[in-house]
């Protein structure tokens, strides 16, 4: 098969995961199979639950891991409430490669790429809002927030401002030629900050996540392994955050003199005090996986 998609980390990812030995290993975002074909290789008598929201993505996996039909569960949907229902499961790890797949970036038509004729950005297509809802129909005032607060854009207001006066807007080619003839950039695209914040709304990224955390620790399965791979700071700072709160047996507001909460509320441990990321020659074969981040926590048993 050809590959549309090279993941990163894959080799920690799966030295991560190499001690698990039974059980089942959820991979929330299977995406086109790499992560998950590595892990199966990798360990012999572990099955996988791939999760994925996009149809295409699914259909690709299901193809490329055919070899282990008998060790695979496959489910549709968002890994955020996929997760939830999976309470009956013997769940030893947990993978989740928060990010966008080079073939939903590449292919024109998906619209994700500043060269597209289509203005649509969805993970799943058949969800209701779009890039082009969003670009064309959201008052001044939220996009100026998306861009502000998933950008972080300097002049949000400016540019906010910049596609209310030129709408309609029908292709990530017009919006992205706009961008750039209105913005300078040294490092990257003009238009990169501004899609990236208008595809995190369209997909509720930041919300899935969140919500993906609240679901893993509510699922209370003892010594379960959760991995996260991350793609900006946004993202990172969500997951850093909540490894250290579930790491943490006191849980009183910084000014209380004396503890008094009991002290007992640590859910695990933090297995990675820095964040991995990639080496430089994985960076020289694949620049997506340059920003990448991957955090790990293990809940105690």
């Amino acid at each position: 098969m050809k590959i549309p998609h090279v993941p990163v980390l894959k080799d920690e990812v799966v030295e991560l995961f190499q001690d698990i030995k039974d059980g089942y290993i959820v991979d929330c975002t299977v995406g086109y199979g790499g992560h998950s074909e590595a892990i199966l290789m990798s360990n012999p008598n572990i099955k996988l639950i791939c999760i994925d929201q996009d149809d295409e993505a699914l259909a690709f996996s299901k193809k490329r891991l055919s070899s282990f039909k008998d060790r695979v569960i496959f489910k549709k949907g968002r890994f955020s409430k996929v997760i939830s229902s999976l309470s009956e499961y013997e769940l030893r790890g947990v993978l989740a490669d928060i990010g966008i797949s080079s073939l939903q970036i590449d292919k024109e038509e998906r619209g994700f790429c500043f060269n597209s004729s289509k203005l649509d950005m969805r993970m799943d297509q058949t969800s209701e809002l779009s890039a082009y809802d969003v670009v064309n129909r959201y008052s001044s005032s939220d996009l100026e927030r998306i861009f502000y607060e998933y950008g972080d854009i300097k002049e949000f207001k400016k540019l906010a401002s910049l596609v209310v006066k030129n709408r309609p807007i029908n292709s990530a080619k017009s919006l992205s030629s706009l961008i750039a003839k209105n913005f300078r950039s040294k490092k990257i695209h003009p238009a990169t900050l501004a899609f990236q914040a208008i595809r995190i709304e369209v997909n509720s990224e930041l919300e899935e996540l969140q919500t993906l955390l609240e679901n893993l620790n509510n699922l209370n399965k003892s010594n379960l392994l959760v991995a996260i791979i991350t793609f900006h700071s946004l993202e990172d700072k969500i997951v850093k955050r909540t490894f250290q709160k579930w790491s943490k047996s006191c849980i009183c507001p910084p000014d209380i003199f004396r503890c008094v909460c009991g002290a007992n509320h640590k859910r695990g441990d933090i297995l990675i005090k820095k964040p991995i990321i990639p080496k430089g020659a994985e960076i020289a074969r694949n620049k997506r996986a340059r920003s990448s981040k991957l955090r790990a926590f293990r809940f105690k048993e």
